[in-house]
């Protein structure tokens, strides 16, 4: 009988609807069964795509008996971490402080006052290699609240104290020295042989890649093709349908954990989109095929991810055998591909299968191209991994920025058009009263408030389609949104949190500015801040971004690899950014000129018919001879136009 769970938008609560535990959603009527039963709160965090959420619920969730002591002992609640990043952050805390390590599942114990006082990931159904199962685990924590009350209370207040503790930022500007003393650190963290940074599991670095690529020196510039190449070759991107993995389990870019996330596949490409050489501009094109093939949803936005799993098994959708191979192609070409793909006997990854990998060139490229089509028609045939159909605003605002640069640059409207699409369902659907929520499904907007990560995600998705299309009515939209930023999350010190002022009150209100997977909100704020800057002229926006960007300096300067976002930003502030006006009649001449100032990936790049006086930096830009002439402006004051691209020079 499904149970409290079958009412929910959320595809990960939607999984554990047919539990036989009896879970609560998020709010306080949770709270105040507890209460009034007297028994502690056990909160359960996950997300649809997690292999290890699945392992859990199949384990002890969708277990009777676990599920009735559960039931009997404590109030269940469950949270899908995408939706409510607010509740997931503030527990994760918690979990990292008691623990040294934090993932999903989360598994918290609360009070009825929502204070933490136990917390752990994933838990299995029997004893293993020293670690408690779940059962033993909840039956610990049942004595310890009825037979130990003091330590409870004890522990809990220490943690809330540990939670609400006033975060202390020194601000100093992040100047030229630091940026160059960040590529330094990088590079001593950067593994020399297969790329990225640090050993396994290795995750996508794409924020950091875009730092550096902005920094554009040598070194740095060698870490990102480096890093780029072995990731483009290796296990964790699909060879066959594009899209990268969310992370690979070994170091060298192998074996991925399977799971495809929109945020990390939208970031890659725009990485591949600003760099444009020739490996990154076939990885961005494949990731964006894969987007709009795979995670579009019919309201014309992207769905969240793709689950690791399909008919039980992690990677079963994407691994080969060389027998699958042959059976696919037929003898020849199939003992082609394996040696091409490195699929061996004994496999790269589970059960003699092997991950698909590219580590050379074919040396017969219309071969290569009718092996995979022939590979990805075979594939289509298999059960595929289930998708997590809900729309998360920041993540689509990321999706739509990377679609917009790429479309530009490979001079492919199908990708603007695209990420049009997914800009109107935010606008017309994420948007309420003025107010950004964070997630819709099927169309229908969801309860959870929009965070600071979305907004600054969606804004600068909007001024990219504003700087793409010339459609003022993106400016004024993403304007809006980073005044109500401003407005409600700043914190009075440079800093901002996540959550608005008028947001759910919590155990603490979150505040992180170090990126994650995604950009924090801080960093993806700043991005927009910078841009809404430069083609409104807008004082006070500047003077945010490096108010902002003061306030992680120490951040940014001890550990860069959580910093990649706010670096890249500082660099397009130490460039100005260069502020481009193209003006004149459409044709040859102005999409030259366009596309030379586009190749700078700091520079923001407005392109009209005329002068306009509903965009300032439009305002008084006029043609030279009735030819498109480009004004290069810094704060608004701009050089001499020029109508030739030759001469067109960004600094």
């Amino acid at each position: 009988m499904p149970n409290r769970l079958a009412s929910a938008t959320s595809p990960y609560l939607l999984q554990h609807a047919d539990n036989p535990v009896d879970w609560w959603e998020w709010g306080p009527e949770a709270f105040e069964e507890a209460r009034r039963r007297g028994v502690p709160v056990l909160l359960s965090v996950g997300y649809a795509a997690c292999h290890w959420c699945h392992v859990m619920a199949h384990e002890s969730f969708e277990d009777e008996t676990t599920a009735a002591y559960l039931d009997d002992h404590f109030v269940s609640i469950k949270v899908d971490r995408e939706e409510r990043p607010d509740v997931d952050a503030i527990y994760m805390q918690a979990t990292v402080a008691m623990t040294g390590h934090g993932g999903w599942p989360m598994t918290v114990v609360l009070d009825h006052d929502a204070n933490p006082w136990f917390a752990g990931t994933y838990f299995p159904d029997t004893p293993r290699h020293g670690q408690a199962s779940f059962r033993q685990v909840l039956e610990a924590l049942t004595q310890a609240w009825r037979e130990r009350p003091d330590g409870v209370r004890q522990q809990a207040a220490q943690l809330r104290e540990h939670l609400q503790a006033p975060a202390v930022l020194p601000s100093s500007p992040i100047g030229p020295d630091d940026l160059d003393a960040a590529v330094a650190t990088l590079g001593a963290e950067f593994d020399p042989v297969a790329g990225g940074f640090g050993g396994a599991p290795k995750f996508p670095p794409s924020m950091v890649l875009e730092f550096l690529l902005r920094h554009g020196s040598e070194d740095a510039l060698r870490m990102v093709d480096h890093t780029l190449d072995n990731m483009i070759r290796g296990g964790i991107h699909d060879q066959l349908g594009g899209g990268f993995a969310r992370y690979s389990v070994d170091g060298g870019w192998v074996v991925p954990h399977f799971e495809k996330m929109l945020y990390d596949n939208a970031l890659l490409m725009r990485v591949c989109a600003d760099r444009r050489t020739a490996p990154a501009m076939w990885a961005g094109e494949q990731t964006a095929e894969f987007l709009l093939r795979e995670l579009r949803t019919a309201e014309g936005g992207f769905a969240s991810a793709l689950d690791a799993d399909s008919e039980g098994e992690e990677g079963r959708f994407y691994a080969w055998t060389p027998a699958q191979l042959v059976e696919a192609l037929g003898e020849v070409d199939g003992v082609w591909a394996a040696e091409l793909f490195s699929v061996t006997p004994e496999g790269t990854f589970e059960n003699g299968a092997s991950v698909l990998q590219l580590r050379r060139d074919a040396d017969d490229e219309d071969r290569w191209l009718d092996v995979r089509a022939r590979l990805m028609e075979a594939r289509s045939a298999r059960v595929r991994p289930g998708r997590d159909d809900k729309v998360v605003a920041a993540w689509n605002g990321l999706a739509i920025s990377g679609l917009v640069r790429l479309g530009l640059w490979l001079e492919e409207p199908a990708y603007v058009d695209a990420a049009t699409a997914a800009a109107e369902l935010l606008l017309d659907v994420h948007l309420v009263d003025g107010r950004l929520r964070r997630v819709s499904r099927d169309g229908a907007v969801g309860a959870p408030a929009g965070v600071l990560e979305d907004h600054g995600c969606v804004a600068s998705g909007w001024l990219d389609l504003f700087e793409a299309t010339g459609d003022v009515r993106w400016l004024r939209a993403a304007t809006d949104l980073v005044d109500t930023a401003l407005e409600r999350f700043a914190a009075g010190d440079g800093g901002f949190h996540d959550t608005a002022d008028d947001a759910e009150a919590l155990v603490a209100r979150p505040r992180d500015a170090s990126d994650n997977a995604s950009p924090s909100g801080l960093s993806s704020l700043v991005h927009a801040l910078v841009t809404a800057a430069a083609i409104t002229g807008e004082p006070r926006y500047r003077q945010t971004a490096d108010d902002a960007l003061a306030s992680v300096h120490d951040l940014a300067t001890r550990a860069p690899r959580f910093a990649g976002w706010s670096l890249a930003a500082a660099v397009a502030l130490r460039d100005g950014p260069a502020e481009v006006a193209i003006v004149g009649p459409p044709g040859a001449r102005r999409e030259s000129l366009a596309h030379k100032a586009r190749h700078h990936p700091t520079a923001v790049v407005v392109v009209s018919d005329a002068a306009r006086d509903d965009v300032p930096l439009l305002v008084g830009r006029h043609p030279v001879d009735g030819k498109p002439a480009a004004y290069v402006c810094h704060h608004h004051v701009c050089a001499a136009p020029v109508t030739e691209p030759h001469d067109l020079v960004l600094p």
